[in-house]
């Protein structure tokens, strides 16, 4: 019979075999069918363990079996068990490609297609909106500055120090939030994972904290000592040791944290979670390292 098609469809790999009401029963691979002896049943090669997708199955849900199965096409069932049809891995690398563009897009909260074509007023709208919810995080940010007033008054190298600890705080969330995310996309991450993944990553960050938080401390300090000729350079080198050590771990642990609770929430966590990200380590950086700074200079 496949010979006499002569032509067969793009990416088949497999015959489906159904009963007599259309019900899939399993496969039979082509390469099954060129290496078995023709005298042998369908029965005798078929494959009843297959991933049957159920027509109802959200597309991000089918590329995340295909990625799993590692599948070149996949039938399609009814609620019942009929064969409706197949998914090729054409259609799928379609889905992934749009999924990928969206989260890219979606982090710089931006639309492909509104913001790629659209008129002038309507990308600068869109994009405004997220332009002010920065600079509301940005004010918020230089609140907890001004708490600090005069503790940077007195020791005005601290406003030399201020960038660095909000800056390495926000790398280290913004890679564990990007773990999560692609994990919840690709369905690697559940309930059931998630505390081992947590507990991993606050690991991750305590090693992470304490090693560049000894090298900048060290760097500070030699600096201030021997370059600055400065009084306070040991202060220095622990108060934004201390604080790099707390921002790492409270940006890593607010990285891995924001997808889980955003989605739940019914929030995308590409489209919202960096400027919440950059918020918290922003706040938590400043007030650990002016903190600090205020307790051994103040």
């Amino acid at each position: 019979y496949l010979r006499m098609r002569k032509e067969l469809p793009k990416n088949t790999d497999s015959i489906y075999v159904v009963d007599d009401q259309d019900l899939l029963i399993g496969t039979v691979q082509l390469s099954s069918l060129i290496t078995s002896q023709p005298e042998q049943l369908v029965e005798e090669v078929l494959n009843q363990e297959i991933e049957a997708i159920p027509a109802e199955l959200p597309d991000a849900d089918v590329a995340s079996v295909f990625e799993r199965y590692d599948l070149i096409s996949a039938p399609v069932v009814d609620q019942q068990g009929k064969l409706l049809g197949r998914i090729t891995i054409d259609d799928v690398l379609d889905v992934i490609i749009e999924d990928a563009d969206h989260s890219l897009m979606s982090m710089a909260g931006l639309d492909e297609s509104d913001d790629t074509f659209a008129p002038v007023f309507t990308s600068a709208k869109r994009r405004a909106v997220w332009l002010g919810i920065n600079l509301i995080t940005v004010m918020v940010a230089a609140f907890v500055i001004g708490l600090f007033e005069h503790t940077i008054a007195a020791v005005t190298a601290l406003a030399i120090l201020l960038p660095i600890v909000p800056s390495m705080g926000g790398i280290a969330g913004t890679q564990s939030l990007t773990l999560v995310i692609r994990g919840l996309s690709v369905g690697h991450i559940s309930s059931s994972n998630f505390r081992w993944l947590m507990m991993k990553e606050l690991g991750v960050s305590i090693i992470n904290g304490l090693l560049w938080a000894f090298v900048v401390g060290i760097c500070v300090y030699f600096w201030f000592s021997f370059v600055q000729s400065s009084e306070y350079a040991v202060q220095l080198g622990i108060t934004i040791a201390g604080a790099m050590t707390v921002n790492l771990i409270a940006g890593a642990t607010a990285g891995a944290l924001l997808p889980m609770v955003m989605t739940k929430l019914n929030i995308d966590p590409a489209l919202s979670g960096g400027v919440v990200l950059t918020t918290i380590t922003d706040m938590v950086g400043f007030f650990a390292f002016l903190g600090l700074a205020t307790f051994f200079f103040m």
